[in-house]
C-alpha cells in the first residue's frame, strides 16, 4: 500500500463506502476507516444493509476525501476498489480503536455497556485511483 493512501486513510478523513444493492444499484454509506495488515478495515454494531450487500458481492468501491489541494486547484481524493469480507465480532474494539482517531482520545464508543459483537469488514486493495500521488499516471 503506497505511503501516501496509508496516510490518508489512517487520517481523520470519513470514507464513503459503495457497496451494491441485489438490483445493482449502488449504496453509499459514510464510515471509519482503518488499517490492518495492509487491509482496510470498518466496523459496525448492527447488520446493515452494506454488509448484507457485501455478503452477496464482495466488490466495493471507497472514496475519501483529502484536505489537499493540487496544483491545479483541485482538492484530492481517494478511490480504493477492492474485495470486501464480513467477520462476526470484535465491533466494539475496532470503534474505540477508530473512536480516537475521529472523535478524540478520550472517547469511550460505543457509547453504551456491553455492545453486541457487532461486524468487522476487512477489505482487499485491488488498485487506487481519484486525484493525487496515488492515481496511476494519465498519458
Amino acid at each position: 500500500m503506497p505511503a501516501a493512501v496509508r496516510a490518508l486513510l489512517e487520517s481523520d478523513a470519513v470514507a464513503h463506502v459503495v457497496t451494491l444493492n441485489e438490483d445493482g444499484s449502488p449504496q453509499v454509506t459514510a464510515a471509519w476507516v482503518g488499517i490492518e495488515d495492509d487491509e482496510i478495515v470498518l466496523a459496525t454494531i448492527s447488520d446493515q444493509r452494506k454488509l448484507r450487500n457485501l455478503r452477496r458481492d464482495p466488490r466495493v468501491a471507497i472514496s475519501v476525501p483529502s484536505t489537499t489541494v493540487n496544483e491545479w486547484g483541485l482538492l484530492e481524493y481517494l478511490v480504493v476498489y477492492g474485495t470486501a469480507r464480513v467477520t462476526e465480532g470484535g465491533a466494539p474494539e475496532m470503534l474505540q480503536r477508530l473512536a480516537h482517531i475521529y472523535l478524540g482520545p478520550d472517547v469511550v464508543f460505543p457509547p453504551f455497556p456491553n455492545p453486541p459483537p457487532g461486524f468487522v469488514t476487512r477489505i482487499t486493495p485491488e488498485r487506487f485511483g481519484g486525484v493525487g500521488p496515488w492515481s496511476p499516471p494519465r498519458g
